[in-house]
């Protein structure tokens, strides 16, 4: 018997092992912070860096293949996910959020203009565009949000929490739909809550209603957050594992491996973190780190074999171009040939 459990044991220990990182019909995935008042209004030339790289040997080639946009918070004191401001966000704020990404000019029309230029002088990108939009989280307690339907809301209610949710992503949708870009494909909603403290019981529902809309449901956990191991379980298609090393040097670059080893355990997808302090304008002087990112994942498969988000802070690609040096081209040039060899592979 001590044998057989034995084997069990090993042979769970090998599953485990065998497990490779996840892919979706999303290769490249830029995460775009826009809507509160604290944010850039992503114009055509700042979200043009993430639309299509210009190399230093003067060539230009499509960059990423998809894009979520997200928010914490508002930028006026409110917060659409627990811990990220003083005050809980109500349906007015949430409303405001939604013309903020659907403004003329900026965010996702921007894009929608940019790709249709770059159409022009680089061909068609052999792909369309995909985006996934945030939804809020009804943090538990509010009683202030606001009514659906005349009926008063209150998030100590799980169906209160779970009917603005749905609210929330149909407006999104149906908004989408209304706007009707020629070179953008809702692909899908982002649960902006990064560990499952608040909202696990909530979210094998929402994954439902989200997949009973034709669309996919996404998670980014930070490293080793509570639930992280159970992401299927709780409905996602797909989880980013971030490893959370850009951020402090006492970090050491073993935690790239630790990170990505958690990945290969419960079959998730990887983030690249880098931001403005990469510059070589900075005087953090955090290149090393970004490049640490690019040898580990270049090491261990990452680029090979992973879908990839990418957290570059506000606006690390747009800050390369305005801020031209040797330096900067080379990290820029290096992260946007990972790119353009996982396209082309």
């Amino acid at each position: 018997m001590k044998h057989f459990s034995l084997l069990l044991f090993l042979s769970f220990c090998l599953f485990v092992q065998a497990q490779d990182f996840a892919t979706c019909d999303v290769r490249d995935l830029a995460l775009i912070y826009q809507g509160g008042a604290h944010r850039c209004d992503w114009a055509a030339d700042d979200i043009e860096p993430y639309v299509a790289h210009r190399f230093a040997d003067g060539t230009e080639d499509w960059l990423f293949d998809g894009f979520l946009f997200l928010e914490f918070k508002d930028g006026r004191g409110r917060q659409f996910s627990p811990g990220y401001d003083k005050e809980n966000a109500t349906r007015a704020d949430w409303e405001w959020y939604i013309e903020r990404l659907f403004e003329r000019g900026k965010s996702l029309h921007a894009l929608d203009s940019v790709i249709g230029a770059k159409k022009k002088s680089l061909g068609d990108p052999g792909f369309r565009h995909k985006i996934v939009l945030t939804l809020m989280v009804p943090i538990g307690g509010q009683t202030d949000w606001g009514e659906i339907g005349g009926e008063a809301m209150d998030f100590n209610d799980a169906a209160d929490r779970k009917a603005a949710i749905c609210w929330f992503a149909d407006r999104l949708a149906d908004r989408f739909a209304a706007e009707s870009f020629e070179n953008l494909e809702l692909y899908g909603f982002y649960w902006i809550d990064e560990d499952m403290v608040s909202s696990r019981d909530l979210l094998p529902e929402i994954s439902s209603y989200v997949h009973g809309k034709g669309m996919k449901f996404i998670w980014i956990p930070y490293y080793n957050a509570p639930g992280h191991e159970r992401w299927r379980e709780l409905g996602f298609d797909i989880a980013y594992h971030q490893p959370n090393h850009f951020f402090q040097t006492e970090i050491p670059d073993e935690r790239l491996d630790s990170a990505i080893d958690e990945a290969l355990t419960y079959g998730m997808a990887m983030e690249f973190e880098c931001d403005e302090r990469a510059l070589s304008q900075s005087s953090q002087a955090f290149a090393p780190r970004m490049t640490a990112y690019m040898d580990a994942f270049e090491r261990r498969g990452v680029f090979a074999r992973s879908a990839l988000a990418y957290y570059t802070g506000n606006h690390l690609l747009t800050d390369f171009v305005r801020n031209p040096s040797a330096g900067n081209a080379m990290l820029a040039d290096r992260l946007a040939r990972f790119i353009q060899q996982r396209r082309r592979r």
